[in-house]
Formats: C-alpha cells, sequence, structure tokens
C-alpha cells in the first residue's frame, strides 16, 4: 500500500464518513490471562467513545512507509484451509459475531505477542463503499461498484497512569490524583487485507510496527503468516555490508560519495510520488556500476547481496542513507556536511599523510564565533 491508499483509508475513522461496523476488544494481563472481553456494534458507543478509538485506529495507519508501516504478501500455504490468512478470512465473513472465532483471534494473538505488561488486544470491521473518481479525483458516492471490507487490529500497552497532584473541584483543593488504568498507544497492528489501486487485495496485509528496530517478527509469523522485511536500522547496515563487500580495496571516498550523492537525487526526484524509492537487487547492483564500481567487483554481486539482505529482500531508499547530511567520520573527527554541498569535502595526500580537506568559501564560526578564513 502506497501513502494515498493509506490516507484513504485513515480518512475513514472519522463521525462523517465512518466505515467501522462492529469492534471487540480483550484485556490481556502480564500473565498472558484474559481479563475481561467485549463486542458490540460501533455505532451503540457514547460518541465521546469513538473519538478515543479513532484516534487508536488512526495511529495504527501512521508512520512512515518502510519503517513503521510494511504491506505484506500471504505466502501460498497461508492461503488454504487452516492457514493464518483463511483463518482471516473467516473472521472477516463473520463481522466480529462469531464468539468461538473471536476466542480463536485473541487465543492466537497472546500465544504471538512476546509482552511483559498488560495489553488489549482491539479489533474492528468495518465495510467501506469505494467511491468512483473523476478524473480530477474529486469523488463520486453514487460510482462505487466493491465494498472494501476490512479488519484492522490494534494491541495497546495498558498502563497505570503516573501519580500525581490534582485539583478537586467538588472539594476546591489540591489532593492526590486517582490512578487507573489507560490505554496507550498501539505498539503493532495489522490492516487485513491490503488495500491495493483502490480495491481490495487479499493477497496482503499492511503491518504496523510503532519501535521501527524491532518489528516483532515472531507476532507477525505466526499470527499472520507472514515474513517481516529488515527493519530500517537492519536495512541501513546491510546496505553498508554490501557496500564494503563489494568494493573491498575499491572502497574509496570518492565512489561511496558518489553512491550516496545518487540515492538523494532519486529520493529528490520521487519526493513527491506516492510509492516510496525502493531498491532490489538488480537496482542495488545498477546504481553501484552508474557509481564507477568496476564490472569485476560486480562478478559475484547476486550472491552477496542475498547473503548480506536475503533473497528477494528491498531495501528502502530513505532507510539506507540519509537524505539531510552526509557524515564523515574517524576516530577523532565527525564532519557533518549538506548532501548538497558534500562535493566540498575531499581527501588529499599533504606532506605524506591522507588528509581531509574541506574548502572554505563562506564565513566559519568556531563554537559560535565567527573566524576569519
Amino acid at each position: 500500500m502506497n501513502k494515498k491508499e493509506i490516507t484513504e483509508i485513515k480518512r475513514q475513522f472519522t463521525p462523517e464518513r465512518c466505515t467501522i461496523t462492529r469492534i471487540g476488544g480483550c484485556y490481556v494481563d502480564a500473565e498472558k490471562e484474559k481479563r475481561t472481553q467485549f463486542k458490540e456494534a460501533f455505532f451503540s458507543l457514547p460518541e465521546e467513545e469513538t473519538f478515543k478509538y479513532f484516534d487508536l485506529f488512526k495511529k495504527t495507519l501512521s508512520g512512515t512507509i518502510g519503517r513503521n508501516l510494511m504491506t505484506m504478501e500471504f505466502p501460498l500455504d497461508t492461503e488454504i484451509e487452516g492457514g493464518t490468512q483463511e483463518f482471516l478470512l473467516r473472521l472477516r465473513a463473520s463481522g466480529l459475531k462469531d464468539e468461538e472465532l473471536l476466542e480463536q483471534f485473541y487465543d492466537r494473538v497472546i500465544e504471538a505477542y512476546e509482552y511483559p505488561e498488560n495489553y488489549l488486544i482491539l479489533l474492528a470491521h468495518g465495510a467501506y463503499d469505494i467511491p468512483g473518481k473523476a478524473n480530477d479525483d474529486t469523488e463520486m458516492f453514487d460510482a462505487s461498484d466493491e465494498v472494501y471490507e476490512y479488519l484492522l487490529c490494534s494491541i495497546c500497552p495498558v498502563k497505570l497512569s503516573k501519580a500525581g497532584l490534582s485539583y478537586h473541584a467538588e472539594e476546591n483543593c489540591f489532593g492526590s490524583r486517582v490512578r487507573d488504568w489507560v490505554v496507550e498507544m498501539p505498539q503493532v497492528g495489522f490492516l487485513f487485507p491490503a488495500f491495493h489501486e483502490r480495491s481490495t487485495d487479499l493477497h496482503g496485509a499492511l503491518y504496523y510496527s510503532r519501535n521501527i528496530a524491532d518489528l516483532h517478527d515472531d507476532f507477525a509469523g505466526l499470527l499472520l503468516g507472514c515474513r517481516v522485511p529488515l527493519p530500517a536500522a537492519g536495512q541501513k547496515e546491510a546496505f553498508q555490508a554490501l557496500v564494503e563487500d563489494t568494493l573491498g580495496a575499491d572502497c574509496g571516498y570518492e565512489t561511496v560519495m558518489t553512491i550516496h550523492e545518487k540515492i538523494n537525487e532519486m529520493i529528490e526526484e520521487h519526493k513527491d510520488d506516492p510509492e516510496p524509492v525502493e531498491l532490489g537487487q538488480q537496482e542495488v547492483r545498477r546504481l553501484f556500476f552508474e557509481s564507477g564500481v568496476p564490472e569485476e567487483r560486480l562478478e559475484h554481486f547476486e550472491e552477496q547481496y542475498q547473503e548480506v539482505a536475503g533473497e528477494n529482500a528491498v531495501l528502502m531508499a530513505a532507510n539506507i542513507v540519509n537524505a539531510r547530511k552526509f557524515e564523515v567520520k574517524t576516530p577523532d573527527v565527525v564532519i557533518t556536511v549538506n548532501p548538497e554541498k558534500a562535493q566540498l569535502v575531499e581527501t588529499r595526500m599533504i606532506e605524506g599523510r591522507r588528509c581531509l580537506v574541506i574548502g572554505i568559501d563562506e564565513n566559519v564560526e568556531i563554537n559560535g564565533v565567527s573566524v576569519r578564513s
């Protein structure tokens, strides 16, 4: 799913556009015991409660594609009877009215999700009558020919509010604040099925993780049966290792700088596109070649890529370079440069020593003090 498709679904979480039909929930304690469960029609809830749920659901569809949000495809074996995708289809078809299916879903989440404290499993069922669109992107609500029926799961920590003082209006005094259990923003969640090209995609799901360093691989694997891609930091590390392994002795400053400049150019060229810039095995190979990597260094590139990044792995350009800064680091010095001015830093041999040289054309400050260049 791209940015526009995700935004279109998020827009449904308002009172005017609401497409949620029912919600269900299960409160789980730190010992993985179910404390309470509920299920009810969404429109029967008090209005002020619905706003709180809208916030939780919107957060489950928030973040950066490739970092917090990832579209994952179901392996074929999950779509046969008894598979994870087939189970989700039955759960969706039930409209959250089948208590046995709900119980099975909660049990699967509890088994898959490792969390040491209390949490709430929140599940919503919705039906979005997809409006047609005119050439100018104007929605035509009388031109719909498909209903997108979906499940949205949000898993939210439940924590005791902090102790403190509060003002008691009835007694007109200050006193200890009553501590209660508060549902916090979701840690993980998913949207099933995926909403792709403004249509239902039964073969995919949108996965959310609040923590980009820990994508809860086991949870996604056990509950959805899907393989989670490398996290953002892992993609960056894999790319760095790939550059070093591929270039070897030819891993020079100019070549590495050229690679980063070309990636930043890609990001800039496609900054208005709904799809993030992705680099697969062939794209990375072409990038290296166009950056001056010798052909002989690319002879075993396919094997190196699969070993470092994984088979069929895709790297997000925004994850592997920092478009806002270009950093040169030694054990004692760190130089941060605007990527557009990276060419100001170069390497030279001076009096027999290899040095970093920074061209100075403008004013220079040292700890805030302007000095003469």
